[in-house]
Formats: structure tokens, C-alpha cells, sequence
């Protein structure tokens, strides 16, 4: 497959300012973040890992892309006869294609939507999948050059999933809201990515579950060593994993408590991520404790508009303005990742049930591919300088694996990942960027 290599050129969103304190570098190429550029204090930090090169985004798989139509893992049957939903009566079967291993589907499958290219929606009237409201808070708050609109058509039977599905997501800077500086910590913005997708046939249903698997760094523009993130502070709310397959690493159903377990990250005497860190690094999924956002995972497409134009029943939805609307607190923050060597503090906010912590552990640092910001090598004929293990924490907002196969690892918010007929799929995560000005 040929790709245009418009798709590796970056598209970079900024906050209006003469000097923005945050930068995002977008690649329609995977949907994939390729920077988060922060100015705090006289310095320019980037805090999601590489590579340097946009075009390395297709052998360095999974790094700060989108991951879908079903992200994590799902289960290949042997006998080859595919898994079965349903949803209000209506049922489909499933044929996830095997990549990991025979009998694991991982992200999507063998094209996932990770290697494939986005299309930014530059006029408002071809975005669909938002409602009238929401397309008049996106133009007087996000637009161009603080956010955009991407999208893509799933066809039906891509990857074995059945449905022809259009997905859209709005990626965007926030400015902060209320008092910028509290508490000896600067607001410097927020990036918030808000998922939609909706099934384009009738009598059909599908799995989906998206996330962006984006790896953070809060201090490896400071270039002291092979980046890690052992020192990061870490805090999830969560009181219990998924259980895993040893083998597969597939849900097992059944819910494992991380009290008393390198999982418990509270109860850490220094809180950091490397205390109790073990062998094999972190890959889990934590189920959160608390209600999610109340913002929920479905909206009723009758709620959709189609252009600016409004008429009486598409009024009244406006979940992007909810969003925008949202003020970090790490009190109820379900998850927080700091450092203190860069004073950057990162916070988290979803209406998802829960988070996959990956610590980049089959990273190799043996390739040429860590940023210059982070110490990387100017040299592309130089090898050795790449990400090592432990380099970066992957925070995946989604909800548990195989939902409708494992209703006892469900989470709060009761979403099966099954998209049935008349409603429209809505996952946000919005990350808001804080920095400690006395150290």
C-alpha cells in the first residue's frame, strides 16, 4: 500500500498566544501525536517519545497513534468461527485476524487503524458526527490552529469487523479556565481528543473500543541519561486490574486487587514508578474506583447535525462544551503522572472505565530512533541512541478487554463495546498540563 507522504507531514496546532505554551504536532499518517511541545520556565520540553522521523511511524508501530476499530486485545477462535454480539436483537459475528499470535488479535488487527491515513475536515460542513452545538463551540473556541476534525471510513468487513463505520475525532489545545496560576502550579492548557463513531448501515452492530496509545516522558528533553520514566510520580485511581492470560495476555473475566501489589501505586513510600518496578515492566489494565465523567460513552444520533445549520431537534447536546468546561483537580483526577526533576505535572480526566499502563517495554534502544530533543543522535547513519525499556509511560484510556465477553470486569460506566443502531460512540480524554514554579 502507497502512502502519500502528505500523510507524514505534520499538522501543528498551537493556543493562541505570541508565545503558546503548548504545541501539538499531528500526523494524519495513524492519527498519531508525533510531538507535545511545552514551555515551562525558558525551556521547551517534548514530552511524548518518538521517533524523530514521521515516516519511522510505520515500522515503530503503536507509538502516540490511534489504535482501532478494537484497541488492546481480543480473543482469535481456532475453529476459525469468529465471535458473536449482539445488541437490541440485532447480532453479528466478528473474525478479529490474529498478529501477536495465532489466537490473539492485538489493536485492530493486521491493518489496524494505526497505519492507515486520516483525512483533516478543514470545512464544517463536512464534519457529521457532532451536533449543531458543538459545531458552533468548535468554531468560536477550537478552531484552526487550536484543533481540528479527522475522519475515516471503517468498510464494512475491514479486519473481520462487521459494519461500515465513519469515526471522526476532534484533537485540540485548551486554554486553562479559571485562576492559570494556584498553588504555586502554572496552567499552561490542556490537550483534549474526543472519539466519535457511528455505524452507517442499518441492521447492523460492532465492537469498538478506541484509544491513543501516546508514551510520556516528562523529563527527557532535559537529556540527562537514556530517558526513563522510574522517578515519574504516578497515581490511578483504580483498586483492581484485569486479570491476564499468562500466555495470551487476553482477559480472563476475573478482576485481581492491587492492594499489597506493585499495582498499588499509592502505597509506594516514594510514589515513584520505579519503586517495586518489576522484571518485566508494567502492561495492565487498571479498572477505575470512581464514577467516570459524567459526560457519557453514548449519545443518541438523532442529536447529529449535519451543518451549521440548526433546526429545533439538534439542539441541546454540547458535550465538547462540557469538556472545555473542565477544571483539573488532582483530587479527583483518576490518573496523574509528575516529575519533579522537570516540574511537570500531567492530569488526566476520561469518561472511560479504565487506563492500560505500558512502560514501553519491548521498546529497543538499539535503533536510531529517540527524538534530538531527547538526546537522539543528528546522525541518521548513527545507531544505539533509541528508547530503552522503561522509557516512557503509555496511559490508554479505554474500557475493559472484550467487554461483551466479560461482563464481570465491565467497569462504572456499564459499556459493553458493542455500537448498536441509533447511537453514536463518544470516548474523551482530556490531559491538562501543569507546572510547579519553585522547586
Amino acid at each position: 500500500m502507497s502512502i502519500p507522504d502528505a500523510a507524514f507531514q505534520p499538522i501543528q496546532l498551537t493556543l493562541p498566544s505570541l508565545t503558546p505554551s503548548l504545541v501539538l504536532q499531528v500526523l494524519p499518517y495513524g492519527l498519531t501525536l508525533q510531538s507535545l511541545y511545552v514551555q515551562a520556565d525558558g525551556k521547551t520540553n517534548d514530552i511524548l517519545i518518538g521517533p524523530e522521523d514521521p515516516h519511522d511511524h510505520v515500522s515503530q508501530k503503536y507509538t502516540n497513534t490511534i489504535v482501532g476499530r478494537y484497541c488492546n486485545r481480543l480473543p482469535v477462535p481456532e475453529d476459525g468461527q469468529g465471535l458473536q454480539v449482539e445488541k437490541n436483537g440485532i447480532t453479528a459475528t466478528v473474525t478479529p485476524r490474529s498478529n501477536e499470535k495465532p489466537t490473539v488479535s492485538l489493536h485492530g488487527g493486521q491493518t489496524g487503524w494505526d497505519s492507515l491515513v486520516w483525512t483533516p475536515l478543514l470545512d464544517p460542513s463536512e464534519v457529521k458526527l457532532f451536533t449543531a452545538d458543538e459545531l458552533q463551540t468548535i468554531d468560536a473556541e477550537i478552531t484552526p490552529p487550536s484543533g481540528l476534525v479527522f475522519t475515516r471510513t471503517s468498510e464494512d468487513g475491514e479486519e473481520g469487523f462487521p459494519g461500515r463505520v465513519r469515526v471522526e475525532v476532534l484533537v485540540a489545545l485548551v486554554p486553562p479556565k479559571g485562576n492559570q496560576i494556584e498553588k504555586e502550579q502554572v496552567n499552561l492548557g490542556a490537550v483534549v481528543l474526543l472519539y466519535r463513531a457511528k455505524l452507517e448501515e442499518e441492521g447492523k452492530v460492532t465492537p469498538i473500543n478506541l484509544t491513543q496509545h501516546w508514551g510520556f516522558n516528562l523529563d527527557a528533553s532535559l537529556q540527562v541519561g537514556p530517558p526513563s520514566i522510574k522517578d515519574h510520580k504516578l497515581t490511578i485511581a483504580a483498586e483492581n486490574t484485569v486479570e491476564l492470560d499468562s500466555t495470551t495476555a487476553l482477559s480472563t473475566g476475573r478482576l485481581l486487587p492491587v492492594k499489597g501489589t506493585h499495582h498499588a501505586h499509592a502505597e509506594k513510600e516514594t510514589g515513584k514508578i520505579g519503586e517495586l518496578f518489576p522484571q518485566n515492566g508494567y502492561d495492565e489494565f487498571y479498572l477505575f474506583t470512581r464514577t467516570p465523567s459524567y459526560i457519557p460513552t453514548r449519545i443518541p444520533s438523532s442529536s447529529l447535525a449535519s451543518s451549521l445549520t440548526t433546526t429545533d431537534q439538534t439542539q441541546g447536546v454540547n458535550i465538547v462544551k462540557q469538556i472545555l468546561d473542565l477544571r483539573p483537580d488532582p483530587s479527583t483526577s483518576p490518573v496523574t503522572l509528575e516529575s519533579e526533576k522537570s516540574g511537570l505535572k500531567i492530569l488526566f480526566e476520561s469518561n472511560q472505565s479504565g487506563v492500560q499502563f505500558y512502560t514501553n517495554n519491548f521498546a529497543s534502544p538499539s535503533t536510531n530512533t529517540r527524538k534530538r530533543i531527547h538526546g537522539g543522535s543528528t546522525s541518521t547513519s548513527e545507531l544505539g541512541d533509541g528508547y530503552p525499556a522503561g522509557s516512557a509511560a503509555f496511559l490508554e484510556f479505554h474500557e475493559p478487554l472484550a467487554g461483551w465477553m466479560n461482563p464481570g470486569t465491565r467497569g462504572v460506566s456499564g459499556d459493553d463495546t458493542v455500537l448498536g443502531q441509533g447511537e453514536v460512540y463518544n470516548n474523551f480524554v482530556r490531559v491538562d498540563v501543569l507546572y510547579r514554579t519553585r522547586q
